[in-house]
């Protein structure tokens, strides 16, 4: 989109608008708190903790650190730079066991409601998927 008299372009393609991009970061909060949530629900007292909040720790240390250099849905910036095939099997790994994270749980519905935003947010962010695999 050109301003008339500008040379400002604005890209408001889906898998970069601020409303996906919204949904996106409320998703990643739900996958860290599926993690810890499941976590939390273990017998093992010792084992509750740890993995209360290993598991959360692990998914964002996986998530900040691969990444595809130049990303839009992020800063561009990457500690281990990855091919974007990889970058998209990492993210729905991540979701994928958040969603049966609450599964194991027994919170089936909110796995259920998970499992279909992510496969909402994911098919908004088609331009996104493109980019990726050309990445």
């Amino acid at each position: 989109m050109t301003i008339r008299g500008s040379s400002v372009k604005a890209d408001l393609t889906m898998g970069s608008h601020p409303l996906n991009a919204a949904l996106r970061f409320g998703l990643e909060l739900c996958m860290l708190g599926a993690l810890a949530y499941w976590g939390y629900r273990r017998q093992d007292p010792i084992l509750r903790w740890v993995l209360m909040i290993g598991a959360p720790l692990a998914a964002v240390a996986i998530w900040g650190v691969f990444a595809v250099p130049g990303d839009p849905s992020r800063s561009g910036n990457t500690v281990i730079a990855t091919a974007g095939w990889i970058r998209l099997a990492i993210e729905l790994a991540l979701f994928g066991s958040a969603v049966a994270a609450l599964y194991h749980a027994d919170a089936k519905t909110l796995s259920v409601a998970l499992a279909a935003l992510v496969a909402f947010h994911y098919a908004i962010s088609y331009d996104r998927m493109v980019w990726l695999f050309r990445h």
